[in-house]
């Protein structure tokens, strides 16, 4: 675990918390109205402040509700266990594929699968394609940019919340901030406990 000063990326905490951060999605060719991203400081009400967490939200898969699903904007792949496409007996409808995927530290771990899944995300449904892994990644799920990308998602881990573009209007998903919490202490924790056995 990296502990920080009282600044993020030459920023101070203060001027952070002052700051606004907007994006804006032109509609197509027919529609002329815009749609407007902002975070705001209102977002970030209710929240456990100053917090280092990652983005750890729910979203529906098929008809289940899956929790502690980590938004990854580093993550050039959406991932999914193998053993959960086991025991929700999918397995048929797996694609064979290959797809060579480097972590953080630089290991690797070859996908010999994909499989094409629907997400509901606030009522919006995509087909999505997922990675399948065979050993422990430490989630059921992970949603990398593939996902983000189309659902024209903006997330914000310092406001635990993403946003995304629809025709009613713009959408948000709230990060769950104790499941988040709850996620670093176990990674923090399984880490150490690897370190006092070696």
């Amino acid at each position: 675990m990296i502990f920080g000063g009282n600044k993020i990326n030459g920023v101070t905490f203060s001027a952070a918390n002052k700051m606004k951060v907007s994006v804006t999605y032109i509609k197509r060719l027919w529609e002329v109205i815009e749609d407007n991203i902002t975070f705001t400081e209102e977002d970030a009400d209710g929240l456990l402040l100053l917090h280092n967490y990652a983005l750890v939200i729910s979203l529906n898969v098929l008809d289940f509700k899956i929790k502690r699903v980590p938004v990854d904007p580093g993550s050039s792949a959406n991932i999914i266990k193998w053993r959960v496409l086991e025991q929700a007996k999918l397995t048929r409808n797996i694609i064979p594929a290959t797809k060579l995927l480097a972590k953080f530290n630089l290991a690797s771990v070859t996908t010999r699968r994909e499989i094409l899944l629907p997400t509901n995300a606030e009522g919006v449904m995509k087909t999505t394609l997922f990675k399948v892994v065979d050993g422990d990644i430490g989630y059921i799920i992970i949603l990398g940019r593939p996902w983000l990308h189309e659902m024209k998602v903006v997330p914000s881990t310092y406001h635990q919340l993403l946003k995304f573009p629809n025709p009613e209007g713009i959408k948000q998903i709230k990060g769950d901030q104790p499941e988040a919490r709850e996620m670093n202490a176990i990674l923090v924790y399984s880490i150490k406990g690897k370190e006092h056995a070696s």
